[in-house]
């Protein structure tokens, strides 16, 4: 292995996207649970949302205080995310997404699709300054969206929602849950997708967390399979993954096999879901190279991510329940900077297992969401990958990264 050439120079866009600033110092992204309530019963919801609205949330004037302090941060300012639950349940949403306007946020709002998602509703979210919105679809069909959403008719009234939202002039995200019910429906869903338009698809790794603690999970294997699909679609819809830290060290790995001509999948040992994956994206015409691919951005739980629940409490992630503080007592800008629970989740060397051995971990880490829902320490290394740590052959690749010495 160290008497390989040195590899050779291609111009290609960076592998990640980093963000501008010292993510120790300020999130690229913090996202607020305005509430639980909401008339869906989704068997993975992280909140184990309830019909009703928790007389204990963070008051109008006290999610005014909360969006001052995302200001704090200072300049760019955080991307700063509604959601519940269902956000539409709290009457001052319109209110609360004007403020953070005028305060010089640029707020989205990550809807349930119930009978409050109306085109009234979304048009007017539009005129109060909101830029986007994210809807879910975890399946390719109603039986399947809605076998999952637990109510019968959301597959439907999720493509009026989108359909209204575009028109209504919000940029719309698609979340995707991957998990065991919907593995094979996928490039059809990706067909969706590209069909009906949308500014990015994001496939969200299940986390055994909340109500997702009864459904079964993907093996490693079949993660790393899923991971080099989303690679694959890349070159034809815009694509993220949300808890799948490693499609960064996916990303990294097929670039470098793309210089040097290998065969991803004989190099990597992708197996027989990441064939039929790819067979039915060829089928659909899902494999055409129309764009750039958008490298992921280089964050995790606690560095450039924060999330703050409906009553104030502030964690690492949604699905990482490490409670750092409340912004009902310390801003949030203390919480992040300097919260314990932040500052270990960001030091790459206190990783433990495969994670902790790994020349990816600086670039990866893992979800730490996922290690502590399965193993009880979230350090320990994140079941749903399949890499060996110093597997990969380009050694002299990842030096000239910088990932190995």
């Amino acid at each position: 292995m160290n008497d390989e050439p040195a590899p050779r120079a291609v111009r290609t866009r960076p592998p990640l996207r980093r963000v501008r600033h010292d993510a120790a110092l300020a999130p690229f992204i913090v996202i607020w649970e305005a509430t639980r309530a909401c008339p869906l019963a989704c068997l993975h919801c992280r909140a184990e949302a309830r019909p009703h609205r928790d007389p204990a949330e963070l008051t109008t004037a006290e999610a005014d205080a909360l969006m001052r302090q995302v200001v704090a941060f200072g300049r760019p300012a955080p991307l700063f995310v509604i959601t519940g639950g269902d956000p539409f349940q709290r009457p001052d949403l319109f209110d609360l997404v004007r403020q953070a306007v005028r305060l010089g946020l640029a707020p989205a709002v990550s809807p349930s699709v119930t009978p409050t998602v109306t085109p009234a509703a979304l048009d007017r979210l539009h005129e109060v300054g909101a830029r986007a919105v994210s809807l879910s679809l975890d399946g390719s069909s109603a039986a399947t969206h809605d076998g999952f959403r637990g109510i019968d008719g959301v597959f439907r009234q999720t493509f009026h929602a989108w359909q209204a939202a575009r028109q209504a002039g919000l940029k719309v995200q698609i979340n995707t849950t991957v998990a065991k019910h919907n593995l094979e429906e996928l490039p059809q869903v990706a067909r969706l997708v590209r069909d009906h338009g949308a500014s990015l698809w994001s496939l969200f790794f299940l986390v055994p967390t909340g109500r997702a603690r009864t459904l079964d999970g993907l093996t490693a294997r079949e993660a790393e399979d899923v991971l080099h699909f989303a690679y694959d679609l890349g070159s034809a819809i815009p694509v993220k993954t949300t808890e799948a830290h490693h499609f960064r060290r996916v990303m990294i790995q097929r670039q470098i096999l793309e210089r040097h001509g290998a065969d991803h999948a004989r190099v990597l040992g992708l197996g027989r879901l990441y064939r039929s994956l790819r067979k039915q994206a060829v089928r659909f015409g899902l494999m055409r190279d129309t764009r750039v691919r958008r490298p992921p951005l280089d964050v995790n739980a606690a560095r450039g991510f924060v999330f703050v629940s409906h009553t104030g409490d502030v964690y690492p992630s949604g699905f990482l329940p490490l409670l750092a503080g409340n912004v009902r007592d310390h801003p949030l800008t203390k919480i992040y900077r300097s919260s314990s629970v932040f500052e270990r989740l960001r030091d790459p060397d206190l990783l433990g297992g495969r994670c902790g051995a790994c020349e990816f971990r600086t670039v990866c880490g893992g979800s730490r969401s996922r290690a502590y829902a399965l193993t009880g320490d979230p350090m320990a290394d994140d079941p749903w990958c399949a890499y060996t740590p110093g597997s990969f052959p380009y050694e002299q690749d990842l030096k000239a990264m910088g990932l190995i010495s």
